[in-house]
């Protein structure tokens, strides 16, 4: 399905533009894509719920979400989201705009399908009520998305007109939230499993994205019996099969996209769709232009060693002065750090220099090396690796499609409720984490065996952000436990590079105000039109 939707986002793109008003909520369409004459084909309207997938979500927002957590540090430039965790963002800040606007566009291009499919001749039934299930999925999925930044959110399930978006007031989080699950509930019949799709339609949306979308809007609330219901249903394969991909690094490969783990993600593909996020992500001497953002040491000492125990734990053998070695294999695949082998798209492994002082030494450059805040190099000692692209050209425009949902969420998003009903024990444990483990490339039985001791919950949270680093998804699970009052509290770290290599970076101090930092603000450009826009606390 990549390379069809993809084609017919390019035809549409002038028309799509002619749509925007000033009010993000009106984004008034012209007779250009209204008008019947336009209507005449199942093509023609797969063309515009085409363009409503493209507009549910995107590579930018994916990784900016990772850079409003703890999992990354941005070391150059004052982005929206380094303001935003600086705590000195204004409901004038661009991302606060740029979020609202994108969402509403989105919601309005669904609006627009559902208003005219029904002028389509002789279209095929089940296509058409296929067809909206997957518009109303997409609106759900930006309507939660925008609750969950902003709280209480202007809700409405049709095309309003330009005098209503200026009047319309803020519905509160919970009509909205009921509005989604409604909305899933009532769309999941109506579409097939994955199973149903041929291969040029893989990649659309299916009863089991409907079913973990249902899932999370239950997790970020804490309703532990709720998830752990959904999420039984869906490892039962009552919504499709899905099963871990059994290679962890090869999940993020683009050989392997539509593998037997993804349940939904974003279709890109080389020269029409691409996205070039990891351009200032990898190391400079692999391709990359400078480092923007990169791990900290808060991310890297999660991992745990192959033995199963934190490194802070008694037993555990971790050695700062040798620090990645017998770590978590996903540490391999996802961080890069100093002697890093570096593979290539054409299988040439180079070694990684990144410690001061190291490169002159063995001969290499010293591309690579931390050169300390603000400088082209890593801030934090660290680069990416997941999500590199191998088969991306010179500037990183990659095709890979990025995955918004995955089955091992699933897994973790049970062992979690579990856990929290006071349910887990040593048969969810098997179902679940020793699962997620045994993938990983665990082979220590203190490692994939049920824990005797030590705190479930801390294990659990522990696994989850191991598995799911740089996926941005850190930053809803920081604010549902509440930990992020903690966690984007103060100075992050980098590696052991300060003072001669005996002490750990210190980077820009962060902070997070309680009473005001779990929302965005509603942005003030369309508080400036409708005036019954209140503003969240403390903007």
């Amino acid at each position: 399905m990549k390379t069809k939707i993809i084609k017919y986002i390019t035809i549409i793109l002038i028309a799509v533009t002619a749509l925007y008003s000033c009010n993000d909520l009106d984004l008034a369409p012209t007779n250009r894509f209204t008008d019947a004459n336009y209507w005449t084909s199942t093509e023609k309207a797969a063309a515009v719920l085409n363009m409503a997938y493209s507009q549910m979500f995107g590579a930018d927002f994916f990784f900016a979400n990772e850079r409003l957590s703890d999992n990354l540090y941005e070391g150059r430039g004052n982005t929206s989201e380094k303001i935003i965790t600086s705590g000195q963002a204004d409901a004038s800040l661009g991302r606060f705009s740029d979020e609202w606007r994108r969402c509403y566009e989105g919601i309005k291009t669904t609006h627009i399908f559902m208003d005219n499919v029904d002028l389509v001749p002789n279209m095929d039934s089940e296509v058409k009520e296929r067809m909206i299930a997957e518009a109303r999925f997409i609106r759900a999925f930006l309507f939660f998305r925008l609750t969950n930044h902003y709280g209480d959110v202007p809700l409405f399930d049709y095309s309003i007109t330009r005098e209503e978006a200026n009047n319309i007031e803020r519905s509160p989080k919970s009509a909205v939230i009921d509005f989604v699950r409604s909305e899933l509930t009532s769309i999941v019949n109506s579409l097939p499993q994955k199973e149903g799709y041929s291969d040029k339609d893989k990649g659309r949306i299916t009863q089991g994205a409907v079913m973990m979308l249902l899932a999370r809007t239950y997790l970020y609330e804490n309703s532990w019996s709720d998830v752990a219901s959904i999420t039984q249903r869906i490892m039962s394969g009552e919504f499709g099969q899905y099963e871990l991909f059994p290679n962890y690094e090869g999940l993020f490969l683009p050989e392997n996209e539509h593998n037997s783990e993804v349940i939904l993600d974003l279709g890109y593909t080389p020269e029409l769709r691409t996205w070039m996020e990891m351009y200032d992500g990898i190391p400079i001497s692999e391709g990359g232009r400078i480092n923007a953002f990169a791990p900290t040491q808060e991310l890297v000492d999660n991992y745990i060693m192959r033995n199963g125990r934190a490194i802070n734990e008694a037993g555990s053998g971790y050695n700062e002065n040798d620090p990645y070695t017998n770590r978590d294999p996903r540490f391999n695949a996802s961080i890069v750090y100093h002697g890093y082998q570096w593979r290539d798209g054409n299988g040439i492994v180079s070694t990684i220099y990144i410690r001061p002082g190291s490169s002159s030494e063995a001969g290499a450059t010293n591309l690579d090396e931390y050169t300390g805040p603000g400088q082209n190099s890593t801030s934090t000692g660290y680069y990416i690796r997941k999500y590199f692209d191998p088969t991306a050209p010179e500037g990183m425009n990659s095709g890979l499609n990025i995955i918004l949902m995955r089955y091992a969420d699933v897994l973790l998003m049970h062992a979690e409720a579990k856990n929290e009903l006071g349910e887990m024990n040593e048969s969810v444990w098997n179902q679940t984490i020793r699962l997620i483990r045994e993938r990983a490339g665990f082979t220590d039985g203190a490692a994939l065996n049920f824990p005797q001791e030590g705190n479930m919950r801390e294990i659990i949270r522990r696994e989850r952000r191991s598995e799911l680093a740089i996926e941005g998804l850190r930053i809803f699970d920081i604010r549902r436990w509440g930990t992020i009052e903690t966690v984007m509290n103060g100075i992050p770290h980098g590696a052991r590079f300060a003072a001669d290599n005996t002490q750990y970076i210190e980077l820009e101090e962060r902070r997070f105000n309680p009473e005001r930092d779990y929302l965005f603000a509603i942005p003030q450009s369309q508080r400036d039109i409708n005036e019954n826009l209140t503003q969240n606390p403390g903007y």
